[in-house]
């Protein structure tokens, strides 16, 4: 079991930076590949990056190629998405999500089985 908390969220303008944190309890967290997904009003929930395990393997969505960056500390039991050059379309809830334990990276969310509450990100023009 994992529970996931996330953090960092806030109004920020065009080509501002945030970083997002998603904190984990469960013993089985630095065993299971992350993701983090967004949605915005009227829109369906958008895979954005993803880790594996020890961090060795990451993906993101064309969207965010360049902007942005997943990373994760597994000794705090966390895991960061580092947003550079925000532009107003990456308005939404970010949600950061588990898979279970021995799954590897993923970009669809059904695959994941452990989500967390979210956090606004508002990026004004």
């Amino acid at each position: 079991q994992v529970q996931l908390v996330e953090s960092g969220g806030g109004l920020v303008q065009a080509g501002g930076s945030l970083r997002l944190s998603c904190a984990a309890s469960g013993r089985s967290f630095s065993t299971a590949a992350m993701g983090w997904f967004r949605q915005a009003p009227g829109k369906e929930r958008e895979f954005v990056a993803t880790i594996s395990w020890n961090g060795g393997t990451t993906n993101a969505a064309d969207s965010v190629k360049g902007r942005f960056t997943i990373s994760r500390d597994n000794a705090k039991n966390t895991v960061y998405l580092q947003m550079n050059s925000l532009i107003p379309e990456d308005t939404a809830v970010y949600y950061c999500a588990a898979r279970a334990a021995g799954w590897g990276p993923s970009n669809v969310p059904d695959e994941y089985d452990y989500w967390g509450q979210g956090t606004q990100v508002t990026v004004s023009s």
